[in-house]
Formats: C-alpha cells, sequence, structure tokens
C-alpha cells in the first residue's frame, strides 16, 4: 500500500538527486518515508537517500518496494507547476502507479524490482577530515575544474588549515583554497583524492546552491558528500571513489 500527496518541487528534487547517477532505481516505501540506494553500472558513483514522511503533505505506506524508470517519473512530475501538489498512488492489482496532478492522471508502468541493480552496501569509511561548505563553493570549485581537466584532487592542508581543490589540464591549471574562515566548519585531518569530475559534476546539479554539504576526505579514499532537500526533511549522501593515481 502506497499513498502519498507531495509538491512538485520536493518531488523533482528528489528524483534530480539520484537521476544524476542512475537510470533506474528500488524505492522502499517504509512507514516513516521513502529510501532510495543506489550505485552506478561503473561502482564508481553511489547515492543513498531518504525523504522523511513529514516532506509529503499526506503519506501512508506499509513498506514494500517499487521499481521506477527515473527519467519517466521525472518527465511526468515535470509537467506540474511551481507549487502545485502531485498525487502518488499504487494500484495493487495492476502493479502500476497512477499519478495526478491537477486533473491530468498518468499511469506508470513499473519495473520489476528484481530486474533492477542489488542495493549497495554503503561501506563504513574511517575519513580523517571533514569540511563543512555551501553549495555555492561546491559549485564554483567544480565548474572551475571542470573548464581545465577531466578529474579534481580535493584535500586539505594541515600545516596552514585550509581546505583546496586542485586540477591540471594539459596547459592551464586550477587551485582553490577555502580557508576555516571560508568554511562553515572544518576538522583537520590528513587527506588528499584524486576524482573523476564527471562524477562530481553530475552530483553538484542535484546540489541546492544553498545548502550546507558535508564532505568527508581521506587519503586515496572515496568521498561522502551529505546534505539536506526538502527544507531538511529529507537527506542525501553521495560516495564517489577515488581514482587511482599513476606515477
Amino acid at each position: 500500500m502506497f499513498k502519498a500527496i507531495v509538491s512538485a518541487e520536493t518531488l523533482q528534487e528528489t528524483l534530480d538527486s539520484v537521476s544524476v547517477l542512475v537510470e533506474e532505481c528500488k524505492i522502499r516505501l517504509e512507514e516513516e518515508g521513502l529510501e532510495i540506494r543506489a550505485v552506478d553500472p561503473a561502482n564508481v558513483g553511489m547515492v543513498d537517500l531518504t525523504l522523511n514522511a513529514d516532506a509529503f503533505e499526506s503519506y501512508e505506506a506499509d513498506g514494500g518496494i517499487i521499481g521506477v524508470n527515473l527519467s519517466r517519473l521525472e518527465d511526468i512530475a515535470g509537467m506540474a507547476n511551481r507549487g502545485q501538489l502531485i498525487e502518488l498512488e499504487l494500484d495493487e492489482k495492476t502493479r502500476k502507479l497512477e499519478i495526478r496532478i491537477d486533473g491530468l492522471e498518468y499511469t506508470l508502468a513499473l519495473i520489476d524490482p528484481d530486474s533492477i541493480r542489488q542495493e549497495p552496501d554503503i561501506p563504513d569509511l574511517d575519513l580523517a577530515a571533514e569540511i563543512i561548505l555551501s553549495g555555492e563553493d561546491v559549485d564554483r570549485a567544480v565548474t572551475a575544474a571542470d573548464m581545465v581537466s577531466d578529474h579534481i584532487a580535493l584535500g586539505v592542508d594541515e600545516q596552514q588549515g585550509f581546505f583546496y581543490v586542485d586540477a591540471e589540464g594539459d596547459t592551464d591549471d586550477v587551485h582553490f583554497e577555502l580557508h576555516e574562515e571560508d568554511l562553515i566548519d572544518l576538522e583537520l585531518g590528513p587527506a588528499h583524492s584524486l576524482f573523476s569530475l564527471d562524477y562530481l559534476s553530475d552530483m553538484n546539479k542535484a546540489i541546492p546552491k544553498d545548502a550546507e554539504v558535508t564532505a568527508e576526505l581521506g587519503e586515496e579514499f572515496p568521498v561522502k558528500l551529505h546534505f539536506d532537500i526538502a527544507e531538511g526533511k529529507g537527506q542525501v549522501t553521495y560516495m564517489l571513489a577515488p581514482r587511482i593515481q599513476s606515477d
């Protein structure tokens, strides 16, 4: 059983956070809210999302799992105007999702959850450094690095107490520093890892510019990025595996 009413903005923000990595996913319809955990086909990027029941105008669910094509569901949600509400209801007999937006009714065929990639386990990593910065600064760093390279180094200078971003291209380089006074918070620790900019650029598209983003880093370890959506009633964690640096 699943029946919910949600604002178009909240649904779009939720779907965008996942669709930057995967085209289809399982959605767990828990009593406390939605849960989505997925990994991209190359096992490089992972997303873990929860959307609490109080992010909805109304919400009823009993713990089922549905499989969805994200781009089709995004297209439907995108038909709603800002401020409109979207009604969602699972038809138990047909196993289809009934979607209603102000007189428009759409019936979405679901995907067999067993045919979708298994949900990943989130590794328990002890990452030495933690940086809390604005989504706007994440966007500045990723956008600048993307102009010169296809990979990006994230790290912490423990001696001088700052977080840095480096990108080296064939001809041009980018270096970006954020010191403690520029950051919301900084926990120093040994941290330097190289990442694919393709993935980080995709993740960046879904990070609200006004969000507080917590980045956990280590040396040659994955990066974890946490931020809130839906006015704090939803949480997203991205994890991105490092690129192995060759000498």
